[in-house]
């Protein structure tokens, strides 16, 4: 076998293959054989007459193809494997000489791992500042205050309602910038959970009173095309609910579990805020560093990988759509772009997540990170416990889509432990 390899852009390759044509013809032959198995010659036994009648009771051009096909597909996998190429997908095989009595030649395009300058990532890990995680007192009091809430009395009452009163209500809001809605809410009156001037119309209300009225949104209210318009409200109080809350004291926390009293309870939730913060601290820098990383590498993100990722984050939008109970259509007209609006802007982040990828693949190559198989199978059984029906999926994809987060993750933490040493004070 004759090897030439032409490497393309975009991580592609082009293959010249040429079977030599004494191993041509055994594919022929072969071939024949096998598809005159069942063939009814008069005078010889199925399989057994001369090639010539095989030849012509078959057909020239199927024998021709059917053995091409067969040749192909093993020199085409004995070339990659023999140069140990890393190809993604199937290639495009293209014959440029086919004949019985002739070298069998042919040409696969391919794309293939794509080639990556990495950026020194011990030296930008280094370089990356951590910042020391500290908890304040208000952050526990916080939390106790949330607590406390979690455990409040309810008790139905009569009258109007005021500040620190559980309420709930139906909502409806009329703008022409905003389809018409309708929804139902339940808070503690007082705390600023809605827009501005809208809990000082609800107070004072009684339960089953209606209230029509109208508001401007924020300047700066998070959907941009209510932003500073006025919009007509429709508000009916439901129901009216007197709070009592426990008091915070050694009591409370013995209540809450095993607590001596309540500074023990508060040295537990500083711990819990601690390992919180920590784990989000850790997750930023880690995501920090890859981000430099990437952004100091280079590399030819093959086509095949691109769109197979756009697609996947694409299916991805249209289902969380979908569970939010709205139509793609509809969604579309939300945001006032089009599918191919939207695909382009999929496009940009599809490449950035497929080179965080490669890169941390590279990196674990380098530093000879793994995952050993009883991790692997620890980990899928912890996913799969999630699922209160296993899903459909192919045994050994999972299992390879397991070991590719462990080994992320495990990438991820080796680079973290180095910017470690460089932490700051905020």
């Amino acid at each position: 076998m004759r090897v030439e390899i032409v490497n393309l852009p975009k991580s592609e390759i082009e293959l010249k293959i040429e079977v030599p044509v004494e191993k041509w013809q055994e594919f022929w032959e072969k071939t024949a054989r096998d598809l005159s198995k069942d063939l009814k010659i008069d005078g010889f036994r199925p399989g057994t007459a001369p090639l010539s009648l095989i030849e012509e009771k078959i057909g020239k051009e199927r024998i021709l193809m059917e053995s091409a096909e067969r040749c192909i597909e093993e020199y085409y996998l004995k070339a990659i494997s023999e140069n140990k190429i890393e190809v993604l997908g199937q290639p495009v095989i293209s014959i440029l000489k086919l004949a019985k009595d002739n070298p069998l030649e042919f040409k696969a395009r391919v794309a293939i791992m794509p080639k990556i300058k990495l950026a020194d990532y011990k030296k930008i890990a280094l370089e990356t500042k951590r910042k020391k995680v500290l908890v304040e007192e208000g952050e526990i009091e916080e939390t106790l205050s949330w607590l406390q809430r979690s455990r409040a009395k309810f008790s139905q009452k009569i009258g109007a309602c005021q500040k620190g009163d559980w309420v709930e209500i139906s909502l409806g809001v009329f703008s022409e910038n905003l389809s018409d809605s309708s929804i139902t809410d339940a808070f503690i009156l007082g705390e600023g959970k809605l827009i501005p001037g809208l809990e000082e119309k609800i107070e004072g209300m009684e339960a089953g009173q209606e209230k029509e009225f109208s508001l401007s949104f924020p300047k700066d209210h998070y959907q941009k095309e209510l932003a500073g318009k006025t919009a007509q409200f429709k508000i009916k109080l439901e129901s009216v609910q007197k709070i009592e809350l426990p008091e915070i004291n050694d009591s409370f926390a013995q209540n809450l579990g095993n607590f001596s009293d309540l500074p023990a309870l508060k040295k537990s939730l500083k711990e819990g805020i601690f390992m919180e913060k920590e784990m989000a601290e850790s997750q930023r820098v880690q995501q920090e560093i890859l981000e430099k990383i990437r952004e100091n590498s280079k590399m030819e993100i093959p086509e095949v990988l691109l769109n197979s990722m756009k697609n996947q984050m694409f299916n991805e939008l249209k289902e969380e759509v979908k569970k939010r109970g709205v139509s793609f259509e509809d969604y579309l007209k939300k945001i006032n772009k089009s599918e191919d609006d939207l695909l382009k802007e999929i496009s940009l982040e599809a490449e950035k997540r497929i080179e965080r990828s490669l890169l941390l693949r590279e990196i674990s190559q380098k530093e000879n990170i793994a995952v050993s198989g009883e991790e692997i199978k620890e980990k899928a059984n912890e996913i799969l416990r999630n699922y209160s029906t296993p899903p459909e999926i192919d045994p050994a994809k999972f299992m390879e889509y397991t070991g590719e987060i462990l080994r992320n993750k495990k990438t991820l933490e080796f680079l973290e432990n180095l910017s470690k040493q460089n932490e700051i004070l905020t």
